[in-house]
């Protein structure tokens, strides 16, 4: 069994989320977590859990939104961690790929959910572009844990991550010709990543330029095996138990 940690089931992305679910429970990949990143999405994602069972969700206010949001979004997300099939605050985190300038209102709304995570015990779900320095920083404050979202920093960087009890999420950026996280991962224990597709985004090789879903995590574990001289039946034994200990919600 295979568990996609990080998606964007989202009806503007995908026609038929049905299909979409059926063809990836073809290819092994049994449940998904459903990320939010705004108020409508955050909406999206509760209505996915409660229709489809192999659904679990994450409720956050991605950075790219730092002038959108109000405090009744950051009470939302709190009013509703309790929901037995919400199991992270996310996509969260900090983004200066196109400006520096606005940084510190990004770090104030990742700090408010932050809060929350360390307040009910709920793993976060980190997004982190250009901004490594920060989000370590930002993220020592709190006695918090869960997921780097799309790892592909130094060996450094991943030590750092790990040692601060977070797994690093793993996605189709590992299968690109010139990624070299493909090098840190053979220095790193396959007990410290899981499994994401980032879906509709970041489709793995061969399938680039088509838009992705789920079912590629079956690719993704295929590759991961190769790096890791894993069958791929191990790959997902090992990667699905790091999930389930991190998220103990999902059964």
């Amino acid at each position: 069994m295979l568990i996609d940690t990080h998606c964007h089931l989202y009806k503007e992305y995908y026609g038929d989320i049905d299909n979409i679910i059926k063809l990836s429970k073809e290819n092994n990949v049994m449940d998904y977590i459903n990320n939010g990143c705004d108020a409508k999405s955050n909406i999206e994602v509760l209505k996915s859990v409660e229709k489809y069972p192999s659904v679990y969700g994450a409720l956050g206010i991605h950075p790219e939104y730092f002038e959108n949001y109000t405090l009744d979004d950051i009470k939302f997300i709190e009013d509703n961690l309790s929901n037995p099939k919400i199991v992270a605050i996310g996509e969260i985190g900090l983004d200066y790929h196109y400006s520096k300038e606005n940084k510190d209102e990004q770090i104030k709304l990742l700090e408010l959910q932050l809060e929350l995570a360390e307040k009910y015990d709920i793993p976060v779900i980190i997004h982190s572009r250009e901004a490594t320095e920060d989000t370590i920083n930002t993220l020592k404050k709190y006695n918090v844990k869960g997921v780097i979202h799309s790892f592909s920093g130094s060996l450094e960087t991943a030590r750092i991550y790990i040692k601060m009890g977070y797994l690093l999420g793993i996605n189709g950026v590992i299968t690109f010709k010139n990624c070299n996280l493909k090098d840190t991962l053979k220095e790193i224990p396959i007990e410290n990543i899981v499994l994401e597709t980032d879906s509709p985004y970041l489709t793995p090789v061969p399938f680039r330029g088509n838009q992705n879903n789920p079912s590629h995590i079956l690719d993704i574990a295929k590759f991961i095996g190769e790096i890791y001289d894993l069958s791929l039946e191990e790959v997902a034994k090992v990667t699905t138990d790091n999930v389930k200990k991190l998220y103990p919600k999902i059964i």
